[in-house]
């Protein structure tokens, strides 16, 4: 079930904005195109775009088909993949990456990136204490990202072997820090998101309903799926 308020709900409802997609997304174009024109790491556009593409159609699915269709896993209060965590997890390596590819130390590169998915992991943990998302819809998207990012950077090559200019790294290394600040900034520059609505409408859309499927139903119909087989365990004779 969802978490009891938090008495740190304000710093969570700032820091659960970092997770938007309507900051990341933009974002992530930046890195794709910063890192495209390093060419040996063009690989890692080409397969994170592959992987995102595939991960962000699930993530939306899951939730169309729970709204419109009912189908969502009581046991595990899961009615869909958490759609912060999951951008949080996968665009936060890759705008890390495009600084730290001009970094020669291999640890301090491998320490860049840990802190990346350190704060992606914060973010999804943070879908919890503002009453979004589960447990299980929080860690499953988190890790749904974090394996795109892992699939992108999988034997990732700096660019500090003399192949990629100093000047193309540097801007890189620029870019990157440009959008961290970017990203700091959302909170409190971007317009509240409404891609939950856009959602809920296309799941409407799409199914016909009139009102989306919720939480509360999904909890409500499996107790009665569970009194309803205690009843007739009870009025079962035994042999």
């Amino acid at each position: 079930m969802l978490l009891a308020p938090s008495p740190y709900l304000p710093f969570w409802h700032v820091l659960t904005r970092l997770g938007e997609a309507q900051a990341l997304l933009p974002l992530a174009a930046m890195a794709m195109a910063g890192l495209w024109a390093c060419k040996r790491q063009r690989l890692v556009v080409r397969r994170w775009v592959t992987g995102f593409v595939l991960v962000f159609g699930l993530t939306l699915l899951s939730k169309v088909a729970f709204m419109g269709w009912e189908l969502g896993i009581a046991s595990w209060d899961f009615t869909g993949f958490s759609g912060h965590a999951v951008c949080a997890s996968a665009i936060f390596p890759l705008l890390a990456w495009l600084g730290l590819q001009a970094v020669r130390s291999a640890r301090l590169r491998a320490l860049g990136l840990c802190v990346a998915l350190g704060l992606a992991a914060l973010i999804a943990y943070s879908r919890l204490p503002v009453g979004a998302h589960s447990v299980s819809e929080a860690l499953l998207g988190f890790d749904l990202g974090a394996a795109v990012a892992l699939f992108a950077l999988w034997e990732a090559r700096p660019g500090t072997d003399g192949e990629t200019s100093v000047r193309v790294l540097r801007r890189s290394a620029g870019l990157s820090v440009l959008m961290v600040a970017l990203l700091f900034a959302a909170p409190w520059i971007a317009p509240p998101p409404r891609t939950h609505q856009w959602v809920t409408t296309l799941s409407l859309a799409l199914s016909g309903r009139e009102h989306p499927y919720t939480r509360h139903e999904m909890h409500r119909r499996a107790a009665g799926l569970v009194a309803w087989a205690q009843t007739s365990a009870a009025a079962t004779p035994a042999h």
